[in-house]
């Protein structure tokens, strides 16, 4: 009788390179790619299995979120009052505005090229000229001293250069500097600048902007305490589910899931209510405003949540659920061992 050859399927002799098997490779990289899938299906079915447990008691939910929103409003808030309190100080008139008193022997053209060339500068943001006669007719006009000013043989007052500091200049450090700097020119006969008030305003601004880093902390430490003892609360009420998830082979990391995305959804919806209040609050506001900036004679705009500040709203809130809810579910998850 004779033998059937099977080439493929004979052991390969001492020394022969072996074929690799494609069917194995393929299976592997088909069971790896079935277990990604699986993977992020469980998620997805998870994510929204905790969503509808929190629509099933919709009044709880709600009363948590809402705490949660009003405890991220009141910083979300302050720093919208802190960003329009800044765009304000940075649009007055003269906030920090240097005048050069040249010297009286400098003519009107040569004033003129100083003025471009202090306009060339970086931290300029703006320079104009205020000639000797002009100066003379402005205090003419306000010092209420104008028929005694006519008996003056020649004119006593100097050509002024006005300057504003650029906008990313316009702070007291970067003003001092160029304030120093302008000082040295040698027509310049006084170099005058009144930064007092200016230091004090942006003083009582960064107490203001450390205040608001404080209230942030304190409310996200609230945040953080709430979300816990809701998700504590949560995994007691499921005691013996969690038992019997336990005694019939289910993970930690099975278990956690779903409080995770409770704590993540608690957390986007009390973002979502801060947001509401916020936007509510300004929009309540922003008549007045309107009406007492007109008063003033100013274009101010109230400035609201931008974008970037609303990702960082939403983002921290939903971070501050993960964290809130994954610290409770790992202190009492551990405890609850099956008997």
């Amino acid at each position: 009788m004779s033998r059937i050859h099977r080439p493929y399927n004979r052991p390969a002799k001492s020394g022969e390179p072996r074929r690799p098997d494609k069917s194995a490779s393929r299976r592997h990289g088909k069971s790896v790619s079935v277990k990604v899938n699986n993977y992020f299906i469980r998620h997805a079915q998870v994510f929204v299995f905790s969503l509808g447990r929190l629509v099933r008691a919709p009044f709880a939910s709600l009363l948590t979120a809402a705490v949660i929103g009003i405890a991220l409003a009141l910083p979300a808030g302050l720093h919208v009052l802190l960003t329009n309190a800044n765009s304000v100080s940075g649009g007055w008139d003269g906030a920090a505005q240097i005048s050069l008193f040249l010297k009286q022997d400098v003519s009107d053209d040569r004033a003129q090229r100083m003025v471009r060339h202090i306009e060339a500068k970086r931290d300029v943001g703006e320079a104009s000229l205020i000639r000797r006669e002009q100066a003379l007719e402005e205090f003419k006009r306000t010092s209420g001293f104008g028929d005694a000013l006519k008996a003056l043989k020649e004119n006593p007052l100097p050509s002024v250069i006005a300057i504003r500091p650029a906008v990313a200049s316009n702070n007291p450090t970067a003003t001092s500097r160029l304030l120093v700097e302008l000082r040295k020119m040698p027509e310049v006969d006084i170099a005058q600048l009144d930064m007092q008030w200016v230091r004090r305003l942006y003083a009582i601004m960064d107490i203001a902007r450390r205040g608001i880093l404080v209230i942030g902390a304190l409310l996200g430490l609230a945040v953080l305490l709430v979300i816990g003892n809701t998700i504590r609360l949560d995994i007691e009420n499921r005691r013996d589910e969690i038992v019997i998830t336990k005694l019939i082979g289910g993970t930690d990391a099975f278990i956690r899931r779903p409080f995770l995305y409770s704590g993540f959804w608690y957390g986007t919806f009390g973002g979502l209510i801060a947001w509401l209040l916020v936007t509510l609050s300004l929009q309540l506001v922003k008549e007045p405003i309107a009406r007492l900036s007109g008063l003033y004679h100013s274009n101010f705009n109230l400035i609201g949540l931008d974008l970037l500040t609303t990702g960082a709203l939403f983002g921290g809130a939903a971070l501050l659920g993960l964290f809130g809810s994954w610290l409770a579910v790992s202190k009492h998850l551990s405890a609850i061992e099956p008997t």
